[in-house]
């Protein structure tokens, strides 16, 4: 490591602690990782970058096909198909048993154990499908998190700004007054001086 990179290290801890004890009232070293990540961005001044995990498709085949079935699962296209063919069981079985043709009379022994089958494999697929949009979720809240935090201190540091230059114009103002005062004085005792 070279003199001029150890030097710019020391500065960009000091900065990064004086920034933090600035905004966040903690040293750097006493922050949390995002805390401390939102710090280095505004450090660096970085743009906020797209949440991690929420951009690219990183699911296996099996997380797809469960977040597939989940979703067809849960459409108004499923319950109609299902049932239209509910209806169509229960008619050709009840009509066709007359005509010798049901495969499952009343009380449809048959379909009962296939929409058991269908409810025991449905429900926990739909299950692990909402346990992985929960992760999706809680990846996305840390993000929103990070960037409302980041959002909020750097409008900290505007208003910092805007104080400090709000400080220096009001103490120019104030010396702009004091030499008009003195002006005004020197004039006004030149004034009386002249009448008596």
């Amino acid at each position: 490591m070279t003199a001029t990179s150890a030097e710019s290290e020391m500065t960009d801890a000091t900065a990064r602690d004086e920034l933090a004890r600035g905004l966040l009232n903690s040293g750097y070293d006493d922050l949390n990782p995002i805390q401390k990540s939102v710090i280095d961005l505004i450090i660096t001044e970085t743009p906020s970058r797209a949440a991690p995990g929420l951009t690219r498709d990183e699911r296996t085949f099996g997380q797809r096909l469960a977040d597939r079935v989940a979703a067809f699962g849960g459409s108004w296209a499923f319950i109609i198909g299902f049932g239209v063919a509910l209806l169509l069981w229960t008619g050709w079985n009840w009509a066709g048993k007359t005509l010798g043709v049901a495969f499952d009379p009343y009380p449809f022994i048959f379909l009962n154990l296939l929409l058991s089958t269908l409810a025991a494999l449905q429900a926990p697929v739909i299950m692990m499908s909402q346990n992985r949009q929960s992760v999706t979720d809680r990846k996305a809240a840390e993000y929103d998190y990070v960037v409302n935090l980041r959002a909020e201190l750097e409008i900290l540091r505007l208003h910092d700004k805007l104080d400090a230059l709000r400080g220096e114009e009001l103490m120019a103002l104030i010396l702009a007054q004091n030499d008009r005062l003195d002006r005004m004085t020197r004039e006004i005792a030149a004034l009386t001086a002249g009448r008596s």
